[in-house]
């Protein structure tokens, strides 16, 4: 009887303890804060994308005076990251107005750059190819340019401008269009006119150290179109008028084609 009595308490203190070690078990599961961080991470991005840009735009009186004051933002972007000069200050020139379109001054935005799914930047919408499209909006103008940069640079289908020799304005001019960076047609034709009327290919010697000469129509006979080519920008780089250079090649229209020869005096 007394066995029976002893092994009925040791049962019952095995189960008790049993019992004991599963609850302590069950509430011994350790904490993390891993779920408060990632809440904190989310809360600190939204507050950035929803902080209003305070936009201090510069008013220009002339595309002069602009290039003067973006010159040297787009040499150091070339040096930087091997984009012509030249070209980034014709872009400027030709999508802000000079500085002057309402988009860039509401928005710093000197590109016509558009949002896309990757920026957490501050926004504002314009209408462009599309009613109340989202641009991207920027603090100071030459973060602007900056951005330009970065924007041709980490995309696949920009890649095959950098293969152009440095400071082939003319290839850029047509290449952004062949990527489809502006729906204009002439948009190439734009590019080089500013670039050649304004001489901004002088920056593009520059930072290549090289000298830089405007070659005139008396030291030179005849040019060969080249892909890009059109007769204002030739005109525009011998010092002669359109009209002049249909004259004296028999010209009807402004239709030119790659590899034809072109006389620049009679």
């Amino acid at each position: 009887m007394k066995f029976k009595i002893v092994l009925i308490c040791l049962l019952t203190i095995g189960f008790l303890t049993s019992c004991k070690s599963k609850k302590q078990a069950v509430h011994s599961k350790p904490k993390t804060a891993h779920h408060k961080v990632v809440e904190k991470i989310k809360e600190e991005r939204v507050t950035q994308i929803d902080t209003n840009t305070e936009v201090k735009s510069i008013i220009f009186t002339s595309t002069e005076e602009y290039i003067n004051f973006f010159k040297d933002a787009a040499m150091e972007e070339m040096r930087i990251y091997k984009i012509p000069a030249s070209i980034t200050l014709a872009q400027g020139v030709l999508e802000s107005s000079s500085g002057n379109s309402e988009l860039t001054k509401k928005s710093n935005n000197h590109f016509g750059i558009k949002c896309h799914k990757e920026w957490l930047g501050d926004h504002t919408f314009h209408d462009d190819d599309e009613k109340g499209e989202c641009f991207r909006v920027y603090a100071d103008p030459k973060t602007s340019y900056r951005d330009h940069s970065l924007f041709l640079t980490t995309r696949s289908r920009y890649s095959n401008l950098f293969k152009f020799e440095p400071g082939d304005y003319v290839s850029w001019a047509q290449g952004l269009s062949e990527a489809g960076y502006a729906t204009d047609r002439r948009y190439p034709a734009k590019l080089i006119g500013l670039i050649e009327k304004f001489e901004l290919h002088k920056y593009d010697t520059q930072v290549l150290g090289k000298s830089f000469e405007v070659v005139k129509a008396s030291e030179t006979s005849n040019h060969i179109v080249n892909k890009g080519d059109t007769l204002y920008n030739i005109s525009k780089r011998y010092g002669i008028t359109v009209e002049e250079l249909k004259q004296i090649n028999n010209l009807s229209s402004n239709e030119i084609s790659i590899g034809q020869t072109l006389f620049l005096s009679k």
